[in-house]
């Protein structure tokens, strides 16, 4: 097939692509190089920087039979002091893309949405039917996504497939709790920074597994009928802040004095962060024949390892 993915020079999008063109797809790239990195991109694909917050974004692209849509921001605590950020690239963009599908004809979009959609979630572990409940502004911009896709593919056939990821971690990541610990450790090996009580407790996967859950999902989906499906892609067990400053420490190679820094008087790490997230996968693990290969912290301490491989080489104590 010929394929766009949006955001194929990020994390998630670019592990994405490589697996499409292992396949054998042909595969076309649109980012910005926001935060993308050219030297990310598979030499099997082929890469426009547009920026999809640009209605005509897509022009001269051509024909597409499927829509990867991972451009985003991915930062749940800029949305908290920069909404307009949220807006723009999640909400707009994701309106723009839909656009351009519905008029190109592109037989299904794949959305990577959120398990912060859920927000502080009543029933763990979190099934699919639960209500949407956002505390921070990235979960309702994700939650706002979702809702054009499931209308475009009600209303306009543009088929959607909107997949809750939980946090996805692995090489060429670049935000998120494993990478600011690396970057702190690496400034004061002695000393390290946790923002909240470091008792926040979600579920993490490796990039190596959301991507075979992507996969997995969207050939299913290939063959289905349905305007709008909704998926969990996560783990079946969870780990705490705690459990990932350990396993960034241990792989540098360092025993650091921590340091709490809690925002909120429950010990969050700023307004909006969910306390204590876990996804129900039974029903990707039906649908698509997918499970995870590794738990939670499993994932955390390769994930760990690799980082500290790319953003430290040879760090063991400094």
């Amino acid at each position: 097939m010929r394929i766009l993915v949006t955001g194929g020079a990020g994390f998630i999008g670019s592990h994405l692509v490589d697996r499409l063109v292992e396949m054998g797809h042909e595969v076309v790239v649109v980012d910005n190089l926001s935060t993308g990195r050219r030297e990310y991109v598979n030499n099997g694909a082929s890469l426009a920087v547009r920026d999809i917050k640009d209605p005509g974004w897509g022009e001269g692209i051509g024909a597409v039979d499927a829509v990867f849509h991972f451009a985003a921001n991915p930062e749940v605590r800029v949305s908290t002091t920069e909404p307009r950020v949220h807006f723009d690239e999640n909400v707009l963009a994701t309106f723009n893309v839909l656009e351009w599908a519905r008029r190109g004809g592109a037989r299904a979009v794949v959305f990577a949405s959120s398990s912060t959609v859920y927000g502080e979630a009543a029933v763990l572990p979190t099934p699919e039917d639960a209500p949407m409940a956002p505390i921070s502004v990235y979960g309702a911009a994700k939650a706002a996504g979702e809702a054009l896709c499931g209308t475009y593919g009600r209303l306009y056939g543009v088929r959607c497939l909107a997949l809750r990821y939980a946090n996805i971690v692995g090489p060429r990541l670049r935000h998120g709790a494993i990478y600011d610990f690396i970057l702190k450790l690496r400034k004061s090996p002695e000393v390290l920074e946790v923002l909240g009580d470091g008792t926040q407790t979600k579920s993490y996967l490796h990039v190596r597994d959301a991507v075979e859950a992507t996969v997995a999902a969207w050939r299913r989906f290939m063959d289905d009928d349905k305007p709008f499906l909704a998926l969990n892609v996560g783990n079946r067990d969870a780990a705490s802040v705690k459990d990932i400053a350990a396993a960034v420490s241990r792989a540098m190679g360092l025993s650091p004095r921590l340091v709490f820094k809690p925002a909120t008087p429950d010990g969050r790490g700023w307004p909006g962060d969910v306390k204590t997230m876990l996804l129900s996968i039974e029903r990707i693990a039906k649908y698509a024949s997918w499970s995870p290969s590794m738990g939670s912290k499993e994932a955390v301490e390769r994930a760990a390892s690799q980082l500290v491989e790319e953003l430290a080489p040879g760090w063991r104590g400094g």
